[in-house]
C-alpha cells in the first residue's frame, strides 16, 4: 500500500517507497539511494536509520554531500542524527566508499530534541535524507 502526504513549510514529502533514482550525468545509469525504515519503529527512546548509497555516486573520487534531519509534523527541525561509527552529526557530511556495488550507512537518533536534552514527544516524525541536493523522506513513530 502506498502512502503519500505532504507537510507544508519545508516542502517535505513522505512516500512509502524505499528506493529512488538519482540521475547521473550525460547518459550514465542512475545511482541508487535507498533510505530504509528506521528500527525499531515505533521506538522509545532511540532509533537507528539505515541508508545505502550506490557506488556510482562515488565514481571519479566524488564524495557525495549527505544530510539527515528529523522533523515534526509541523516541519520544525527536531534533530540531526549522528553517523554511526564516527559520532559526527549528519549535516552536510561528505561520505566516502570503497565498494564497487553500494555502501551501507546507519544513523542514530537518541530521541532527544536538538540542544535541549529533553525527549521528543510521542507522535509521528519525518526524517529526510538529502544526497547531493536530492531528497528522500520517510516517517517514523515514537511511542512512550
Amino acid at each position: 500500500m502506498r502512502q503519500a502526504w505532504a507537510v507544508l513549510g519545508l516542502g517535505l514529502l513522505a512516500v512509502g517507497v524505499e528506493t529512488r533514482a538519482v540521475w547521473g550525468q550525460q547518459g550514465t545509469p542512475p545511482a541508487t539511494v535507498q533510505l530504509k525504515q528506521n528500527f525499531p519503529n515505533p521506538f522509545n527512546p532511540a532509533t537507528t536509520i539505515p541508508f545505502s548509497l550506490g557506488a556510482d555516486l562515488f565514481s571519479g573520487g566524488h564524495r557525495p554531500t549527505v544530510s539527515l534531519k528529523v522533523y515534526n509534523v509541523l516541519a520544525q527541525l527536531v534533530a540531526v542524527p549522528i553517523l554511526q561509527g564516527t559520532g559526527e552529526p549528519l549535516n552536510n557530511v561528505q561520505l566516502s566508499c570503497s565498494s564497487t556495488v553500494s555502501c551501507d550507512f546507519s544513523a542514530y537518533w537518541d530521541g532527544n530534541v536538538n540542544s535541549t536534552g529533553r525527549q521528543a514527544a510521542s507522535g509521528i516524525y519525518i526524517y529526510q535524507l538529502v544526497v547531493d541536493g536530492r531528497r528522500f523522506t520517510k516517517k517514523m513513530i515514537i511511542m512512550k
